[in-house]
């Protein structure tokens, strides 16, 4: 299978034979049937040893996008025949044109045993009744991401999106003790709970532990406390992918909120210099586009894959929960960051200011009407419930962004509810001009 039991568990330097032959096979495999890098590489023979991969040149999202209209429905990318595709998924769109994943039956086994081991770092095992609250219409965080959670040993409630009511009223009546889902979405769960169960808060329903995956945040220590405050469940960053690599491949640990790279006895990964391509040496503080390639795919491998995702390394060093893989944090995407008078701002960063405030929800929109070059950033945010704003909320918050970012911003207060909550992913970023 290429999987290493316990790989997360192992230090790199003693995967390395493993590596180096699953590597051999998986470029062997690519060279010769996938009409994609054929094209891509241009004659040229894929090196030997992985820290060589630099020799060749990147792939990204949009090649894959032409690809696939242009060989309908796979893409030219596809390196096995259709029939050995046993489960297909479509990405989810956010950030472009939905894709069609392919997947082998050893595809999907692998992908659910990575997967499983992200959230069991995150805390999930028997014992523990989950209720798996994303999209099962083709997107893969519905069907294979439930698979992933079963993989842990722990018992999956298969809910999906919607009928939330249902799903207040189900927490409630099987004793479910753990949600797995998008962090924005407790705050659906919030707005349903306040109006249509007034004698029930959020913490009365017993979630103990979030699941969360899909969407930034995270990272920030005062959204955190509101989920333990509001909720009282503790957080975990558990579901960190790249649809078209592996839907989760790294999961923060009790021990530490960074995310752990659990993958690397089948997933190769790389840091670039977004603008230059430059390689960047993996070590501790260093800030690049994580690039992977596949050490063991049969349907649509891909090779020095850019993802778009720009990461912080933490550490390198194993963690005291037994993961040797790398700990980072995700700054933003490249698509997403936005340059405000030299400044690089990402979403992330608007969310750790915004939820520094008690009297906001920590919702919150970018919403850019102009074309770059921009000097303000306008940025939309929403009060908390029960809160009023006494008319200096804008410039105090305009203040907060100036002395922690240096960056000037444009803020307008919404009432609450004014922004839309999503089941899905919420985009934060809305470019409004032609």
């Amino acid at each position: 299978m290429s999987l290493v039991h316990d790989g997360h568990c192992i230090a790199l330097r003693v995967l390395a034979s493993h590596r180096r032959e699953a590597w051999a096979r998986q470029s062997a495999h690519v060279a010769a049937h996938s009409a994609f890098y054929q094209r891509l590489w241009d004659g040229k023979v894929p090196p030997a040893a992985l820290e060589d991969l630099p020799e060749l040149p990147l792939s990204d999202k949009a090649g894959l996008r032409l690809s696939q209209p242009a060989h309908p429905p796979y893409g030219d990318y596809l390196a096995a025949p259709c029939e050995q595709v046993s489960r297909m998924h479509r990405t989810s769109g956010t950030t472009g044109q939905a894709m069609n994943l392919a997947m082998s039956a050893r595809d999907c086994e692998i992908t659910e045993i990575v997967g499983a081991r992200a959230q069991a770092l995150a805390g999930l095992g028997p014992g523990i009744t989950v209720v798996h609250c994303l999209n099962y219409q083709m997107w893969m965080g519905g069907l294979t991401d439930h698979m992933t959670l079963e993989r842990t040993g722990a018992t999956v409630v298969p809910f999906g999106v919607g009928a939330t009511e249902l799903l207040v009223r189900t927490i409630q009546e099987v004793g479910i003790n753990a949600i797995s889902c998008t962090p924005s979405y407790p705050s659906v769960l919030e707005r349903v709970i306040a109006e249509k169960f007034p004698n029930l808060s959020p913490a009365d329903l017993g979630l103990k532990l979030g699941l969360f995956g899909g969407e930034s945040g995270l990272d920030d220590p005062s959204y955190r406390q509101r989920f333990r405050d509001t909720w009282g469940m503790e957080p975990r960053n558990s579901n960190y992918g790249v649809s078209d690599v592996f839907c989760n491949f790294a999961a923060q640990c009790a021990h530490d909120t960074a995310l752990h790279f659990v993958a690397h006895d089948v997933l190769h990964a790389e840091l670039i210099d977004p603008e230059t391509t430059d390689p960047i040496q993996i070590a501790s503080g260093a800030t690049g586009e994580l690039v992977l390639t596949h050490l063991a795919r049969d349907c649509q491998p891909l090779v020095r894959f850019r993802t778009g995702d720009i990461i912080t390394i933490d550490a390198t060093e194993p963690c005291r929960c037994g993961c040797t893989g790398m700990r980072f944090r995700v700054v933003g995407r490249s698509d997403d960051m936005i340059v405000v008078r030299g400044l690089n701002m990402f979403p992330t960063m608007v969310a750790a200011v915004v939820s520094e405030f008690a009297e906001l929800s920590g919702d919150y929109r970018i919403v850019l009407d102009t074309p770059p070059p921009h000097h303000v950033l306008p940025v939309q945010a929403e009060l908390a419930r029960n809160q009023i704003d006494n008319g200096t909320l804008a410039h105090r918050l305009e203040q907060a962004f100036k002395a922690k970012l240096g960056a000037t911003i444009r803020a307008t207060i919404l009432q609450p509810g004014t922004l839309p909550v999503t089941e899905g992913k919420t985009k934060r970023v809305i470019r409004s001009y032609s």
